[in-house]
């Protein structure tokens, strides 16, 4: 058994082998450091998804950056949703074709095809990053072909957004159960007006998130108190639509067998930012989990992931497990603070990494990544900081 002494001695060397950098220093702050707080830098020297971070945390005033950057407690799970990529190592072969790699791009998702296995997680308050809020998001998911789905607590309305929609757009709806029977049918016929065709129902939040950053500038979280939500209730939610319904936050292969089990055609992997719940694994963990534990749940079903993504490589060792399509969420809020050419750039920067890294790996096609392309017993898997 560890002494007292031991066990702090180790906490103490792994916190000085691992301190928590947010963001890799990739020299942003020498490069567009002497931009005044109250600008915006060129987009054109916006080079990845981190850089509109590091803007908006000088650009926004205390309170929407709070809103957008809070997790919960001390905000480890938020940590660990970025750290956790770093821990899984890439396999990369070499003389293989990969000229073709871009042209691979293309994924359907519930039936629609767009043009990569990425997408716009939703999120909130979205004016806290420009007044035109969501209707950025739409048409800027419209131009590069990428789904978009909507908060149920978005700045602008259902029909707002759904009049921004472009011809034949194909957007996903965001769900929480926060009324009554007819509340929800309303709900869903609404966005079934809207052209939504799926809507991804929030299972991970079944009380108000333990948000310390975001309580200092009263910007918790905007569904609050306790949530009804069981699995024959989810069962019970199909009698309201013809959408399918698919439930976002599983984090235990458990409950991804139960999913399977009460017919979900998907299951989305998420711990909502890191905003609801401290020390819950990150998505990368959890899809380890299944790939471990129950694999026969990726051809089962579509599985989908966020939390923590910033780079191409990240959305393709997810997709190494199985997971379908990766989403991000917090980069997309940030990108928002140039409007819609931000929202673009930013999914463009996406695509092209995910494009490069694939081939940098072997990959003609990036479908065709496996569990082969990754390292699975990396000894500092478990670790926090190590």
């Amino acid at each position: 058994m560890l002494s007292f002494i031991t066990l702090l001695s180790l906490v103490g060397s792994g916190l000085a082998v691992r301190p928590f950098l947010g963001s890799a220093d990739t020299g942003i702050e020498l490069a567009l450091g002497s931009t005044a707080n109250d600008s915006l830098p060129d987009l054109k020297n916006i080079v990845g998804l981190p850089d509109f971070e590091w803007v908006a945390e000088r650009y926004l005033n205390a309170t929407r950056w709070s809103f957008f950057r809070t997790g919960a407690g001390g905000e480890w799970s938020y940590r660990n949703n970025l750290e956790s990529y770093g821990r899984l190592r890439f396999r990369p072969r070499v003389l293989t074709d990969i000229t073709r790699v871009e042209a691979s791009l293309n994924t359907t998702l519930f039936g629609h095809t767009f043009s990569a296995p990425f997408f716009m997680s939703p999120f909130g308050r979205a004016e806290f990053s420009h007044p035109d809020a969501e209707l950025n998001l739409v048409r800027g998911a419209a131009e590069e072909n990428i789904l978009y789905i909507a908060s149920m607590h978005a700045s602008k309305t259902l029909d707002e957004i759904s009049a921004a929609k472009a011809p034949g757009q194909v957007t996903g709806h965001q769900f929480y159960n926060e009324g009554t029977d007819a509340d929800t049918l309303a709900y869903f016929k609404q966005v079934e007006a809207a052209g939504g065709k799926a809507i991804f129902f929030t299972v991970d939040s079944a009380g108000d998130g333990n948000r310390h950053r975001a309580a200092r500038w009263n910007v918790t979280s905007v569904d609050s108190g306790y949530t009804y939500a069981t699995w024959d209730y989810y069962k019970h939610l199909g009698n309201l639509t013809s959408l399918p319904i698919i439930p976002k936050g599983i984090q235990t292969v458990e409950d991804a067998k139960l999913a399977v089990a009460a017919g979900a055609p998907g299951i989305f992997i998420s711990n909502h930012g890191g905003r609801q719940l401290d020390f819950v694994p990150s998505a990368l963990e959890v899809a380890l989990e299944i790939y471990e534990e129950a694999p026969e749940i990726f051809q089962q079903i579509e599985v989908y992931a966020d939390g923590g993504v910033r780079y191409g490589s990240d959305v393709l060792k997810l997709m190494a497990l199985g997971v379908k399509a990766v989403g991000a969420a917090r980069p997309l809020a940030f990108a928002n603070l140039y409007g819609v050419e931000g929202i673009k750039k930013a999914l463009q920067l996406v695509k092209h990494e995910i494009a490069i890294d694939a081939a940098n790996m072997g990959l003609g096609d990036v479908h065709q990544i496996n569990a082969s392309y990754i390292k699975l017993n990396n000894p500092t898997w478990n670790g926090w900081y190590s």
